[in-house]
């Protein structure tokens, strides 16, 4: 899609008259990680600095900022008091304001909360209030269409879902967005559900974790879809299961092909080519051994990763702005809990960014991974995030890859079955 850029999150007619000063303090007023401060310093700079009648706009791209922050929060009420001030907002608020209703319809408690919110905001796209530069036009129908149907509203959740299939550019195939294509069969079922079409939501669930194209948000619904075709839901948890395990077969077959059968401690590695004339491209250079890097973390400690000898230890390499990156992180985290008392470590590696965005970073979106930092990308000169490195616990590199799976379900197979396959051919050799 020509025109998902990551210039276009930070980008916005709003900024383009400010100077470069003015367009720090709002970053800076961006990181600040709970919207009740956001909020209590915007009132602070009205009473230092009130609004110009002459410019009525002065502060529209904080409004913006607090509107999203609050319906992140859940709070619809704090968010309308900044949405009806009418404020411009910019790709990267539109994008978490598609998160944030996303995760407000999967809680499932105010579907006509919901569908109001994505209502309004489709109304400003295609009034051109909004501009959409990043493909959320189609999830947001879809949300708007679920939220929809729970709310009984068939015909307009059947029109709406039926709209979203036509949408140019659509990007629901693209493994760029957390869930992208997991999220649209999880909506599709819940309005093929309310529409009596069973069978239908049935068979798509069905598929949908059998390819791993699935979530554990999902599992809700397919409860409920499982029970209306079954009429109880005795078995579903047997059911479920079984599909899971033929996705994770699947991708540990995948993965397998990866492994790296020579023992090697340092490696260049390259992009996945698309055919045999293509160029090979550099991904990374590991030039020392892993037991020989050392990084700061989080709070500019040094780690030395030598003291992860003996045993699986993942690197991860992403950045703030890198939309796919922290959409892999949900299905990490599912990985870290699996081997909470095993031998495994997994750092994600912060490439370009200062200490401090990247702790607020972190801070705000309550990532819980172990975080560690080459603002420089001295180390590994990473080519392309997200770029993930696995070493066995003899410090030899036996995978790596690029890019995001595509669903959190994937993400979590693929790295286990990584871990896996390290652990069985280290403890056969």
């Amino acid at each position: 899609m020509k025109n998902l850029l990551f210039l276009l999150l930070l980008s916005s007619p709003v900024f383009a008259q400010q100077s470069k000063s003015e367009m720090e303090k709002f970053a800076d007023f961006s990181k600040i990680e709970k919207v009740e401060d956001q909020e209590q310093q915007y009132n602070e700079m009205l009473k230092t600095n009130p609004v110009d009648p002459a410019k009525p706009d002065m502060y529209q791209e904080y409004r913006a900022q607090l509107a999203t922050g609050w319906l992140t929060k859940g709070n619809f009420e704090r968010y309308w008091y900044y949405k009806n001030m009418h404020p411009k907002f910019n790709g990267l608020q539109l994008l978490y304001l598609t998160y944030a209703l996303e995760h407000l319809l999967d809680e499932s408690n105010d579907p006509a909360a919901v569908e109001k919110v994505s209502a309004d905001i489709l109304d400003d796209l295609q009034k051109g209030r909004m501009t959409d530069g990043m493909g959320r036009t189609q999830p947001l129908m879809e949300v708007n269409a679920a939220a929809n149907a729970q709310l009984g509203n068939i015909k307009p959740a059947l029109d709406m879902l039926a709209r979203s299939s036509e949408v140019k550019d659509g990007t629901r195939e693209m493994r760029y967005f957390k869930d992208q294509k997991s999220n649209y069969l999880n909506r599709f079922a819940i309005v093929m559900l309310a529409a009596g079409k069973s069978q239908i939501a049935f068979d798509t669930l069905s598929k949908a974790f059998k390819d791993a194209d699935s979530n554990p948000a999902m599992v809700a619904t397919f409860r409920q879809v499982y029970k209306k075709v079954k009429g109880t839901d005795k078995g579903f948890e047997q059911y479920l299961s079984s599909l899971q395990t033929d996705a994770y077969n699947e991708c540990y077959s995948e993965v397998e092909k990866m492994y790296i059968e020579s023992p090697t401690a340092t490696l260049e590695g390259f992009f996945p080519k698309k055919n045999e004339a293509e160029k090979p491209m550099t991904l990374f250079r590991a030039t020392k051994p892993v037991k020989d890097i050392s990084l700061p973390d989080l709070n500019d400690q040094s780690v030395h990763l030598g003291e992860y000898h003996g045993k699986v230890l993942t690197l991860d390499f992403w950045s703030t702005g890198c939309t796919p990156c922290v959409a892999a992180f949900a299905g990490f985290d599912h990985v870290v809990a699996d081997y909470k008392k095993d031998s495994f470590q997994l750092f994600v590696v912060d490439l370009f960014e200062e200490e401090k965005d990247v702790k607020a970073f972190v801070a705000k979106k309550r990532i819980t991974l172990d975080v560690l930092r080459d603002e420089e990308n001295k180390v590994y000169d990473v080519q392309g995030t997200p770029t993930k490195i696995v070493y066995d616990p003899a410090g030899n590199i036996r995978f790596y890859s690029a890019g995001y799976a595509g669903s959190t379900d994937r993400e979590y197979y693929k790295l286990k079955s990584m871990v896996e396959i390290v652990k069985a051919r280290y403890n056969k050799g």
